[in-house]
C-alpha cells in the first residue's frame, strides 16, 4: 500500500489503482520522456515499485498492441510512451472507412465526396490519428500543418498522438491571425489562381512539417501548403492524406500516404485501399 495526495490529503492507494493511474497518464502525454521520480514523488513510493509498475505497463502496450514504452535508464532518464496500431488493426479501421465511403449517397455533383459524418466521428478520428501517427512514430516533428477546414480534427488527432502542436492555413485573411506569409497556388478542382496565408507566429524557422488533409485530387491545395513550408524556411517531411481522388492527370504531389482511393463518377462512389500499407508497414 501507498501513500496518494488527493485534495491535500493523504489515502492508501492500492498498487492496481496505482497503476490504473500511471497507465492514464502515461496514455495523456505521450512522447513525453517522464522520469522515475515523477512517479515516485506522486504516490511516495520507491523507484524500485516504480520500476516494476511500468514493467507491467510496459508488456500489456506491447501484448495489446497499444504502443511502446520505452525506458531511457540513468540520472536524465525515465518513460516515454510511444503510441501505434498494428497492421492488422489498421487494415480493419480502414476496411471499415472504405465499407462506410463505397455508397451512392456520398455522390456530390462534380465529381466530390461526402465525408464530414466521417470526419466528425470521435472514434474514426482517433483511428486515423494512430494510424499516421504509426508512420512517424521515430521521426523528429514539430508540427502538423492542415488547411481549413476539414483538415482541422485530423490535424488535431495527429497531433494528440505524437504531443505535438498542428497550425492552420487559411484561405481568408484574419485580422486576429496578425502578420502573414501569403501564397499563392494553382487550384487542383478548379484550376485557377486561389490564395493561402499562415500567420508568422505559427511556425518557426527550421521546423519539421508534417502536412495532412482529408481528400487530395489534383495536390494544388497540398502544394501551396508546402510552398508555405519553404516561405517560412521549414522542412517538409511528410504529407498524409485520408482519401485520394484516382483522378489520372499528374499531381503536383508525389510523395504522400493515403488511407484510400475514391473514385466518384456516374452517382456512385468507389473506395479502394490507399497506398498506406506500403507506406507505414513495408518500409
Amino acid at each position: 500500500m501507498v501513500l496518494y495526495k488527493i485534495w491535500g490529503e493523504k489515502m492508501k492507494v492500492r498498487r492496481s489503482d496505482r497503476l490504473i493511474d500511471m497507465t492514464r497518464y502515461l496514455l495523456e502525454n505521450p512522447h513525453t520522456l517522464i522520469p522515475l521520480t515523477f512517479f515516485a514523488d506522486r504516490y511516495e513510493s520507491a523507484k524500485s515499485s516504480i520500476s516494476e509498475d511500468l514493467t507491467i505497463i510496459k508488456r500489456t502496450f506491447k501484448d495489446r498492441g497499444t504502443g511502446v514504452l520505452e525506458t531511457i535508464p540513468g540520472a536524465s532518464g525515465g518513460s516515454r510512451f510511444l503510441p501505434y496500431i498494428l497492421k492488422d488493426e489498421a487494415i480493419e479501421v480502414v476496411d471499415n472507412l472504405i465499407e462506410q465511403m463505397a455508397t451512392p449517397q456520398r455522390y456530390l455533383p462534380g465529381g466530390y465526396v461526402y465525408m464530414s459524418d466521417l470526419l466528425g466521428n470521435p472514434k474514426i478520428l482517433r483511428q486515423i490519428g494512430r494510424i499516421f501517427a504509426t508512420q512517424y512514430l521515430n521521426q523528429e516533428i514539430d508540427a502538423i500543418m492542415t488547411v481549413s477546414t476539414k483538415g482541422v480534427p485530423i490535424a488535431q488527432s495527429v497531433a494528440n498522438y505524437l504531443n505535438i502542436p498542428f497550425v492552420i492555413v487559411r484561405h481568408d485573411i484574419e485580422i486576429t491571425e496578425g502578420p502573414t506569409v501569403n501564397v499563392n497556388y494553382v487550384s487542383g478542382s478548379s484550376e485557377r489562381i486561389s490564395k493561402m496565408s499562415l500567420s508568422k507566429r505559427s511556425l518557426k524557422p527550421k521546423s519539421k512539417v508534417l502536412i495532412v488533409d482529408d481528400y487530395m485530387r489534383g495536390g494544388g491545395t497540398i502544394g501551396g501548403m508546402a510552398s508555405i513550408v519553404k516561405e517560412f524556411d521549414a522542412e517538409l517531411v511528410g504529407v498524409a492524406v485520408v482519401a485520394e481522388s484516382t483522378v489520372s492527370k499528374e499531381r503536383s504531389i508525389s510523395n504522400y500516404t493515403s488511407l484510400m482511393r475514391v473514385d466518384a463518377k456516374d452517382n456512385a462512389v468507389y473506395a479502394q485501399n490507399g497506398n498506406y500499407l506500403d507506406k507505414i508497414y513495408n518500409d
